[in-house]
């Protein structure tokens, strides 16, 4: 089995500390270490060296071998533009594909957190292995049980349906819903069914590839064409030719959603996908009155502030419920309410052209 971490995403609702040329993968938001680099020491506890891969984009490859020495540079694999996760999914299968067409391979978004990762690093990725052996045309994901009504995740909905592999329980897979809204969320909490959806995946890479096929044929044919090249001298053309070709489309959309294998297997290990500076603030700190602090910060009487600073001191009074991050050259007040719509300050910045911010 090889580990693939994914580490090309930008990271938009994390601005203005999370930036185009350095992306949350990239920062040190939990710990002294970057996210990427947490989540490599994670799978080297379960993982050799060699069988650990890094799915990024093409300008972030200096980066990820300086922050990670040991790991052999042609485990990065770097792609020419972002094309969604189908995308780059499909060339990371071409490439460890053209060592084994049949490996199995575990999918690890590089920018989540991670409590407790014992249920997943001890037992649940060894279970999930033994199940993709036994049901070799199965999708595995796995699924966080909510403990409260998250309006930015995606959810799973399982069946009853399900199978047990040691102690853990995998369900098929009944349906995938966007994220809800918090009315919906509340029911899904109260209906015991759903769990959040993290993105990671486990599956056999051939059995996958007839999936590519038979539901986005023409991506699969340029993932064939590369495939046949990995490691000659003809690789670098010929990915630069095919793979801005390649259908522009999530892996979720264009496979998980429409194939009738998918079965998720439920965990609880403390996770959060850090997808914005209010569930960065909900993950670290439990209290919601404390409140979560990197710099400089004096306070009076404020209740649950996130306040992230760089080389100045930030006071506050009497205010509650507000994100606070303060960079060399942008500083974002935001009512924590809002805090997913901090990906909209990005898009408007792209429209307007204001590159320095980005």
């Amino acid at each position: 089995m090889k580990a693939v971490i994914l580490a090309g995403g930008k990271g938009t609702r994390l601005w203005p500390l999370s930036r185009q040329n350095k992306p949350k993968q990239f920062q040190c938001l939990t710990s002294d270490k970057t996210m990427l680099q947490e989540t490599f020491l994670r799978l080297r506890k379960k993982f050799a060296i060699e069988d650990i891969y890094v799915s990024t984009n093409a300008d972030y490859v200096a980066e990820v071998e300086r922050e990670l020495l040991e790991l052999p540079k042609e485990n990065i694999i770097g792609e020419p533009e972002a094309r969604g996760t189908a995308s780059s999914f499909a060339l990371t299968m071409a490439h460890i594909a053209a060592g084994n067409p049949q490996e199995t391979i575990a999918l690890f978004p590089a920018d989540h957190l991670i409590k407790n990762p014992g249920p997943l690093i001890d037992e649940g990725l060894d279970h999930a292995q033994r199940y993709i052996k036994e049901h070799p045309d199965v999708i595995v994901t796995f699924g966080i049980v909510p403990d409260y009504p998250e309006t930015g995740y995606g959810y799973i909905k399982r069946s009853t349906h399900h199978d047990h592999i040691g102690e853990d329980t995998i369900y098929t897979v009944e349906r995938f819903v966007e994220k809800p809204d918090a009315a919906t969320a509340q029911r899904y909490i109260e209906d015991g069914n759903y769990y959040w959806n993290t993105g990671m995946y486990m599956f056999r890479i051939d059995m996958v590839a007839e999936k590519f096929e038979r539901f986005i044929p023409d991506t699969h044919k340029r993932m064939q064409r590369i495939r046949d090249v990995v490691g000659t001298p003809e690789y670098e053309d010929v990915l630069t030719r095919e793979y801005p070709l390649m259908d522009k489309i999530n892996f979720e959309y264009a496979i998980v959603e429409n194939d009738q294998n998918v079965v998720v297997m439920p965990l609880s290990i403390g996770w959060s996908d850090v997808g914005s500076w209010a569930s960065l603030k909900d993950t670290l700190i439990s209290n919601t009155k404390d409140h979560f602090v990197r710099g400089e910060h004096v306070d009076f009487g404020s209740e649950n502030l996130l306040v992230y600073g760089s080389k100045k001191l930030i006071t506050t009074v009497g205010v509650k419920d507000l994100i606070i991050v303060d960079t060399e050259d942008a500083i974002l007040i935001c009512d924590r309410s809002k805090s997913q719509m901090i990906s909209d300050v990005v898009k408007q910045l792209e429209n307007s052209k204001n590159i320095k911010q980005l």
